[in-house]
């Protein structure tokens, strides 16, 4: 990972003394990264512990595609904090963020292209178009607050568990490409993806502190799937009074609160933490076929964390 965060922050390098000061600030305030280590866990796994360039170059392309697509994110949002450090709208403002995600998303894409890694960057360009359709597809949804569980899983693998899928398939590819462990890979990270975001609507109703207020998606309108269980198993009245909570009154804290409650006390939660753990088994089961070692009990390990989170 030191030899990696090396190689990212070389990749981001411009002649523009400006954009070398936000990208060594992008670059100090990292998160998780557990993006680029699902790269190089599934590179090893399948190849028996080897990683190459092509390793390094894939890990970088993700980072420099989530971080642009973060950067976005904070100026559609109007948020002003990303992990708990002022975000880049916040101190440079909208324009200058923007152009930033620009120019990462064409760093990342030159990287490929700049190396002839042509199958990485497919997989790479797959994730953004779904990564977009899938923001898309929930806006579009969330209008009319009526979103089946079917619909909510297209839209969470599209916007969130593609770009998990496109680590791990890039991974596998990166060592061997042309393999069937690309598209073993490919699935193991949508599987992990989908479990991913359903932790992260859980949060929602949670009391902890985990850098995003307990309530935002409904204030927000997202539908996620504690919610959407009980929509779809109360009785019509109580279904009323939870559309009408959330599309006039998600500004109330007090009606938030009650919605919350209520979600809680019909078991929302329970459901949603049932398919979390349903897809967890899932992606874990793909790797019954591969041999014991490091590699792989660290992948579980990645996998337990994912559903395990406290943020």
């Amino acid at each position: 990972m030191e030899l990696f965060e090396k190689k990212f922050y070389e990749s981001m390098t411009s002649k523009v003394a400006l954009l070398n000061r936000i990208t060594y600030y992008i670059v100090n305030r990292k998160g998780k990264q557990m993006r680029p280590m699902f790269v190089f866990l599934t590179a090893k796994l399948v190849s028996g512990g080897e990683v190459n360039e092509r390793t390094y170059r894939g890990a970088s392309v993700i980072e420099l595609i989530h971080t642009a697509t973060l950067v976005h994110d904070d100026v559609v949002d109007e948020s002003n904090k990303r992990r708990g450090f002022f975000s880049i709208n916040a101190l440079w403002k909208n324009k200058i963020a923007v152009l930033v995600g620009d120019y990462l998303l064409s760093k990342g894409l030159l990287l490929s292209i700049d190396h002839g890694d042509f199958d990485l960057l497919r997989i790479i360009s797959v994730a953004v178009r779904e990564m977009s359709e899938g923001e898309l597809l929930q806006i579009e949804k969330a209008r009319r607050l009526d979103i089946t569980e079917e619909v909510y899983y297209d839209i969470i693998r599209q916007k969130t568990a593609t770009l998990i899928a496109a680590c791990c398939s890039l991974g596998a590819c990166s060592v061997k490409p042309d393999s069937p462990d690309v598209e073993t890979f490919r699935k193991f990270g949508e599987l992990i993806g989908m479990a991913f975001q359903i932790k992260d609507d859980l949060f929602d109703y949670g009391e902890t502190k985990i850098g995003k207020p307990t309530g935002i998606d409904i204030k927000e309108q997202k539908m996620t799937l504690p919610l959407i269980h009980v929509l779809n198993n109360c009785s019509k009245e109580e279904r009323r009074w939870m559309v009408n909570s959330v599309k006039n009154h998600n500004r109330n804290k007090k009606r938030v609160k009650e919605v919350i409650a209520f979600v809680k006390e019909k078991g929302g939660l329970d459901y949603a933490v049932g398919k979390m753990l349903a897809f967890k088994e899932e992606a874990l089961a793909l790797l019954d076929t591969y041999p014991e070692s490091d590699f792989k009990n660290s992948l579980h390990l990645m996998v337990d964390y994912v559903v395990e989170r406290k943020k």
